[in-house]
Formats: C-alpha cells, sequence, structure tokens
C-alpha cells in the first residue's frame, strides 16, 4: 500500500474548507487502554469527539460522530443530544453509549486497544421499537485534525479504506463489513455533512481532498458492526493496526482492557466511610490515571480537553504539562494510596525542571514549553510534592537526583521570591498568598530535609521565617469600604504589586477589556493556603474575618450547592449570551473552589458536607468534575443549563485531585497538602530574627538582624539616620547562591533608620539606587 496519496479521479470541491476548530471542552468520558498503546479518547455530545496519538498533546480526530436517515429523516445524534453513558464500573473507562430518538436507538460501545495504537467501536442501530429497520441507514462522519491541527490536512479513499495524514501523521478507518459508499471532502463545502443536508442521504463520491480542513464519510454496511481508527506514521502502518483490531473482535480487546483497569483499581481505598460518594471517588482516580502519559511517565496534562475548543484552533489547549496542576495530582495520588503513579509524577517533574531551577508556566509531555510566563508556586510545588512523598516513605530522602531538583528549585526560589510574575491563575503579577503560602512551605521543607547542606538549609529556614512574617505586609488590608461593607477589621487580598503602597489602588482585570477595579476590594480564595499548608490556623481573625467576605462576595449558591468564583469581576468565561470567551468574557463558579472551601471548613470543624456533595453534583453525564459551572438562566442552543458544565474545560483534572484530597482529609484527618516540617514550625506565631532586605526602595522593620543581599558578591555602603557613620562591609556567601552583609540592631545604637547602597564587585560599579530601612 502507497503511504502517500494516489492521484485520484475524483477530488472534492471547497478547498481548504471552512476555518477549523477543535471539539467543545465539555467531555462526557476520558478514556485509554492501560498497556502498551498510546491513543486517549474523549467522548463529547455522545460521539467519541477527540483522539490524541501518540501522547496526550497531540490530538488527531476532532470528532467522529454518526448521522441517520430515512426516506423522510436525517439526524445527527451529537446535535440531537438524547443519550446515556454507562461503564463496567467508575474505575473502568468503557462506555457503552445509548441514543434514543422518536424513530430509532443507536447505541455505541467504545474501546481502545491496550496492544495497538487504535480505537474500536462497536455500533448497532434499531428501530424505535427494538427491531432492525431496513429503512434506516447509518453514516459515520470524522474530522481528522492530524499534527494537532485542522490545516493541511489530507484525506483520501484506497482500497475502501478511508485515510487522512498530515507530514508522518496518519490515520486510517475502516469496518469489519465493507463501507456501502464512502467520500471525503472539504468542511462546509463538499464533506459528507453537507451531502446530507443538501438532498437527505449521501450522494458525493469523492476520492481525494487534499491539503485543507478535511471531512471523511462512510455508509455503513450493516446495522450492526465494528468500527477500527488506527494511527501511525505511515498510511500502511495506520490501516495494518487499524485491521489488527478488527480481527482480535471488540469482545476480546474490551476484555483485555477490563482486564487492565481492574488490576489498577484493586489498589484503590475503597472509601467505605462515604459511601455515596465512592462513585465520584473511583471515577477521580480513573481521570487521574487517563490523563497520564504513555511515552513520558509521569507527564500528567491539565486535560484532555480544549477549553471553548469548538470556537478555535489553539493547539495547547489544557492538554499541556502545567507544574501546578501535576504537582497536585501527585498529592492526590499519595493521598488515596498509589505510591508508585505519585513517584513517577515527581520524577517526571525533576527530569524537566529547566537548568536554573524552575518549571516553565507549562509544556508539553516531552518538556518543551509552550507558554513560558514565570509563576512561583509552579516551582516551590515540586519541592513540597517531593517532602510529602519524603515523609510517605514513598521515595528515598538520600536520592541525589531528588536533592539535585530540590536545591536548584530553593536557589531560584531564593533568588526570585517572594512576588511572582504570575498568580496561579496566569493573570496578574505581584504577591499572592497562594504563591507566598507555596513558597515558604517549600523553603522549610528544603531547610528541614538533607537535600540541602547546612549553610543552605540555615538561608532557607532564616528567608521561609521572614517571608512567613511579611505575608500581611504585602497582602493583608484594614478598615476598606469592603471591610465596612461586611464588618471585618481587614482581609487578605486576591493579589497586591508589593511595596508599601502594593496593597491598594487601581489594577487592570485580566479577561475584561482594560478594566480596572480597586486591589483593597478584589478578594479571592487564595489565602485560604495559608491555613490549608499550616502558616495560619483557621481560628486566625484575619483567616475569618477573609472567609466571611468571600462567603459573602464569591460564594454562588448554584442548583448543586455551594460553588465559588474566582474572584470578583472575573472576566474568564462565556458572554451573557453564552457565546464562547474570546479574549474576555464573565466567569463562572468553579467546583474547584468549593473544595478549597471544604478545606477550610474541615479545619474550622464546620460542616464540610455542603462542600463534598456541591462537587459531586456538579459532575457531567459521565461523571467528570468541570472547571466551571454555568450559574445563569438557561441557553438550550448552547448546550449551557443551570448548575451543569459550561463550555470550558470538562474534566479539569485539578479539580478532581482536589475532591481526592477533601474526602481523604474528611474521611482519615490526613491532609494531603500539609507538611510536618511546616505544621511544626508554625504551630505558634513565629516571629521572624532576620530581615532578608534585598533592593526594596524603602522597608520598615523590627527584626534584630539585617541581612541585605544579593546574587552575586558586593560592597555594602551604608549609614544610620541620614548616612550618618558611614561605612564598607564586603558580603559573605549565605548558601544557595546568595551573598549578603549582616548587621544586628545592636549594633546601630538608637538609630531609627539605616541607608544603604551596594557596589558590585564583579562589575567594579554602583549600582545607583540609594535605599532606606525604618527601624521600629
Amino acid at each position: 500500500m502507497n503511504d502517500t496519496p494516489a492521484k485520484a479521479p475524483s477530488t472534492a470541491f471547497g478547498a481548504p474548507g471552512i476555518a477549523p476548530t477543535f471539539a467543545a471542552g465539555d467531555k462526557d468520558l476520558v478514556t485509554t487502554a492501560l498497556g502498551s498503546n498510546r491513543v486517549w479518547v474523549t467522548v463529547g455530545g455522545g460521539v467519541l469527539n477527540e483522539v490524541f496519538w501518540p501522547t496526550t498533546s497531540r490530538p488527531q480526530l476532532r470528532d467522529l460522530g454518526f448521522l441517520v436517515t430515512a426516506d423522510d429523516l436525517w439526524v445527527e445524534v451529537k446535535r440531537a443530544a438524547a443519550y446515556t453513558i454507562t461503564t463496567p464500573d467508575p474505575a473502568i473507562p468503557m462506555p457503552t453509549i445509548v441514543h434514543r430518538h422518536e424513530r430509532f436507538r443507536l447505541s455505541i460501545e467504545l474501546v481502545v486497544d491496550p496492544i495497538r495504537d487504535s480505537v474500536l467501536l462497536r455500533y448497532a442501530l434499531f428501530g424505535i421499537d427494538g427491531e432492525p429497520d431496513e429503512a434506516l441507514a447509518l453514516h459515520l462522519l470524522a474530522s481528522p485534525h492530524l499534527g494537532r491541527s485542522g490545516h493541511h490536512n489530507n484525506a483520501w479513499i484506497e482500497d475502501g479504506v478511508l485515510h487522512a495524514n498530515r507530514h508522518d501523521e496518519h490515520l486510517a478507518i475502516l469496518a469489519d463489513v465493507p463501507f456501502a459508499m464512502a467520500s471525503v471532502g472539504y468542511v462546509g463545502a463538499s464533506d459528507g455533512w453537507q451531502d446530507i443536508a443538501a438532498h437527505g442521504r449521501p450522494t458525493w463520491t469523492f476520492t481525494s481532498a487534499p491539503g485543507g480542513n478535511v471531512a471523511l464519510t462512510a455508509t455503513l454496511g450493516a446495522a450492526r458492526g465494528e468500527i477500527a481508527i488506527g494511527l501511525a506514521t505511515s498510511a500502511s502502518g495506520a490501516r495494518t493496526l487499524a485491521m489488527g483490531s478488527l480481527v482480535a473482535g471488540f469482545d476480546a480487546t474490551a476484555s483485555a482492557f477490563r482486564a487492565g483497569w481492574a488490576e489498577w483499581a484493586s489498589g484503590l481505598p475503597v472509601f467505605a466511610a462515604t459511601e455515596r460518594h465512592a462513585r465520584l471517588a473511583r471515577t477521580s482516580a480513573m481521570v487521574l490515571k487517563v490523563h497520564e502519559d504513555v511515552t513520558f511517565p509521569g507527564a500528567i496534562v491539565a486535560s484532555l480537553a480544549t477549553p471553548w475548543g469548538a470556537a478555535h484552533d489553539d493547539p495547547g489547549g489544557y492538554h499541556l504539562v502545567w507544574p501546578r496542576d501535576c504537582a497536585e495530582t501527585g498529592l492526590a495520588l499519595a493521598a488515596i494510596g498509589l505510591p508508585r503513579d505519585a513517584r513517577r509524577t515527581l520524577e517526571f517533574l525533576a527530569s524537566t525542571q529547566l537548568p536554573d531551577g524552575h518549571w516553565p508556566q507549562n509544556f508539553t509531555p516531552g518538556g518543551q514549553p509552550y507558554w513560558t510566563g514565570l509563576q512561583l508556586d509552579e516551582t516551590a510545588l515540586p519541592i513540597i510534592l517531593a517532602a510529602k512523598l519524603a515523609e510517605l516513605g514513598v521515595i528515598d530522602p538520600a536520592s541525589p537526583a531528588i536533592a539535585k531538583m530540590v536545591r536548584a528549585a530553593a536557589r531560584y526560589l531564593a533568588a526570585n521570591g517572594p512576588l511572582s510574575e504570575q498568580d496561579r491563575w496566569e493573570e496578574a503579577a505581584g504577591a499572592s498568598p497562594f504563591t507566598l503560602a507555596a513558597l515558604v512551605s517549600a523553603l522549610v521543607a528544603a531547610g528541614s530535609s538533607s537535600w540541602l547542606d547546612p549553610t543552605e538549609a540555615a538561608y532557607a529556614l532564616s528567608l521561609a521565617d521572614c517571608w512567613n512574617a511579611r505575608i500581611e505586609s504585602l497582602v493583608y488590608v484594614e478598615g476598606t469600604e469592603l471591610d465596612r461593607a461586611h464588618g471585618t477589621t481587614g482581609h487578605y487580598e486576591r493579589v497586591a504589586r508589593g511595596g508599601d503602597t502594593g496593597r491598594r489602588g487601581p489594577i487592570v482585570l485580566a479577561n475584561r477589556d482594560g478594566e480596572s477595579f480597586e486591589i483593597e476590594r478584589l478578594v479571592g480564595l487564595e489565602f485560604l493556603a495559608l491555613m490549608r499548608y499550616g502558616l495560619r490556623t483557621a481560628s486566625d481573625p484575619r483567616i475569618t474575618d477573609t472567609v466571611k467576605i468571600i462567603d459573602s462576595v464569591l460564594r454562588a449558591d448554584t442548583p448543586n450547592g455551594p460553588l465559588y468564583f474566582r474572584y470578583q469581576h472575573d472576566g474568564y468565561g462565556e458572554h451573557a449570551d453564552g457565546s464562547p470567551f474570546d479574549g474576555s468574557g464573565i466567569g463562572c463558579p468553579w467546583p474547584l473552589l468549593a473544595g478549597e472551601r471544604g478545606h477550610y471548613a474541615l479545619d474550622a470543624e464546620e460542616d464540610v458536607t455542603p462542600y463534598l456533595e456541591a462537587m459531586r453534583r456538579s459532575t457531567s453525564l459521565g461523571d467528570l468534575l468541570p472547571e466551571q459551572i454555568w450559574d445563569r438562566e438557561p441557553i438550550p442552543e448552547r448546550r449551557l443549563t443551570p448548575g451543569r458544565p459550561t463550555g470550558s474545560a470538562t474534566p479539569l483534572v485539578w479539580a478532581h485531585a482536589e475532591y481526592l484530597k477533601l474526602l481523604v482529609a474528611t474521611t482519615t484527618g490526613a491532609r494531603a497538602d500539609r507538611l510536618d516540617s511546616v505544621a511544626a514550625r508554625y504551630a505558634a506565631p513565629r516571629a521572624a530574627k532576620v530581615a532578608h532586605v534585598r533592593g526594596e526602595p524603602r522597608l520598615t522593620t523590627d527584626a534584630e538582624i539585617l541581612l541585605i543581599e544579593g546574587p552575586r558578591s558586593f560592597r555594602l555602603h551604608y549609614g544610620r539616620d541620614g548616612w550618618q557613620d558611614a561605612r564598607d562591609v564586603d558580603s559573605s556567601p549565605l548558601g544557595l547562591d546568595r551573598h549578603g552583609v549582616r548587621i544586628a540592631r545592636s549594633d546601630l545604637g538608637r538609630a531609627a533608620s539605616l541607608d544603604w547602597t551596594t557596589f558590585d564587585l564583579a562589575a567594579a560599579a554602583w549600582e545607583g539606587t540609594n535605599h532606606t530601612i525604618t527601624l521600629v
């Protein structure tokens, strides 16, 4: 068989077709086989609607759907959207989908071949009475997006097999009964949907559609049968893999698929203490497992979905690795008793760390950066994961490779904290309570371990204490309009710019077309990490006051229960009319945040049930947790229903991880994110003895020791109360590639301030800026 399209006698018209898009972001189910194959499949709208191969970051097929025709009827089943989905077990993702229409019933079973890069579907079409109806005909319609794009795909028919390729990525589709009719064409012009819409039945038989947004159409030769999709680096290879699955047959393939998943699921906890949540618990564990790559073990993408994918052709979507989401998932895997899975996640993160110690904002499972922003929590969380796994005895604390990872990450945090280029929502620069909590916890974890030498450890712990003591000066305000409205003394802000004036004034909101809002009036749930990691207690008045505010301004009492918005005026979501997010919109409630509020409820000895229940009730038809749920009036034409997933991303792996961590904490008391070393260090309020000073124009402190520091050796020129008694001192190494000069408060007498600047010894140049420290 040729590996390139032969010159065809009948080329479709309308090249290159309409602009391609990906499938909708709200999925019903995600699946893969536990074996040697490298295929991942999602189901949405009751049909197969994305296939990924050979890694979780490469979608190759937008969808494979079905149309049913008769003399007086044609229906695209995904648009009719009247279907059910069942699986043998919540932890075994092998769906049976049944579409019901007033004229027919269509069942579709789907399984990924455990030993081949292929997918098998078994279908059966009946009349409404369950009996065969010869007046009905079934047609498949497939939309290749090879190489992560619908552009420049080639489609052709050869020897009765539907083929498509883009460069060296190929797919082939064939059935156990020869197609009765087949055609290829360009989407929006000569595809099978246009043909049937115009003529009521297929009439076109094009055999070639090169270089465009293409579609493959076939009339199935029997009312029941099997269809195979093969993926390979050649046309012949794709056909061979698809044929191999057909030869093996659906029953044998399904048996092997079930056996692999059943063996894995046998290691899951029973969750006997919470029977009503057992189903979602097993589904959540399965979702985490499905999203792990095979070629790159331990790589867990954020979702096998592209938010609002049906409106654009962005090849990234959420099928990328975010170090934060990946580490959060590793912590959840450890919490539910899957240590080997958690260890692989840590090993993967260690293997993708950049030479300077940080991780990119996100990247493919192979480590290729996609977005390159800097989020310091994404460098802190891998340290926290390593420390938790060491605490649980999952990894060897003496591992040189893990020590190297932790040391490099700690060096990066020490050099670049505490302000971050981006917060965890990737929208704002400055100080975020969530990021600060992660930084402090990571530095304590590193400094309390054997991964750092004694000098490095002492420096890391001192810096952690300093940043912990400064949290309120960075992100806590009192006496604001928001506090007066809610009867609170003060509150933690969602984000602040840093510096003396950084906690007040306008900030431009992301995704709101340049709209601004006062920082002191903007709240989120980020501050709950201070309690969750053990830096503050649930009874701290600053925490309880902020909880009071978020429960008033961010809580959404949905049909599912209490969910939360990210922050006021969030613009990441559909528009009010339900049209997709296009760079601006209106954010909806996140089930993930109900989990975060539930963790606070647990520590505050409140009832956790409403938050667990709200998450459970927010799932999709296939029990997947979405990123967001719709909280406005229904818009049926856009498939938006109150309490149900929006078009963003379903599932969100982080949401399933959060659900599992909350469920485990509720049933066993174990806190997946809290480290013993951190909880012990801050069990009681801890003053910072050392103020780490790093170039702030003005700083106020009551610390016993001033440590003025920088990234390389320097000469400190300083004086007190307006440069009196000026003197010079050369810096000394501090550890973690930092250098500094320590000045004891006792050596400054009754001075009210200290003025300073530095001379770079390597560059032989003054920095050119004077700084002042006010001594309290």
